[in-house]
């Protein structure tokens, strides 16, 4: 049985569903030794009623949405963000180790509770790379 043109091939790890474009012998989600198995499923195509919905505009043809911001006694943070935080928005916070991403969160945090009560603080990290001559990470 051929391929579809309108069908393309991943593999899916068939403990935990994990899906990747190629074969691994080990999954990396749950750790199970050969589980990935091929599977061809729809390729994904865009909605023709979609493109035709949303054209492309000038830049001054584009109607802005003015949202209650919440300003902080920053005032960089706020330039940053637009005048403040927005209630109910996800503001990713990037850079090198060491730059003060966590001092600067901690110290919005406490203005935030401060201001309204109790505040939240979620931190991840990723994991480390290593950075070759090239340029390329591993």
């Amino acid at each position: 049985m051929g391929k579809s043109a309108k069908s393309r091939t991943i593999f899916v790890c068939q403990q935990c569903g994990k899906e990747s474009l190629k074969w691994l012998g080990r999954c990396p989600n749950c750790q199970e030794w050969n589980s990935f198995v091929e599977t061809t499923v729809p390729a994904v195509t865009p909605s023709r009623s979609l493109i035709l919905e949303n054209p492309p505009q000038e830049l001054s043809q584009v109607v802005l949405e003015t949202t209650d911001r919440f300003p902080l006694p920053l005032a960089e943070f706020n330039r940053v963000l637009g005048g403040g935080l927005v209630s109910g928005s996800l503001v990713l916070i990037g850079g090198d180790p060491g730059i003060g991403k966590s001092t600067l969160l901690l110290q919005v945090s406490a203005l935030i509770a401060q201001a309204q009560g109790k505040v939240v603080y979620v931190s991840g990290e990723r994991k480390r790379c290593i950075r070759l001559s090239s340029g390329h990470s591993v």
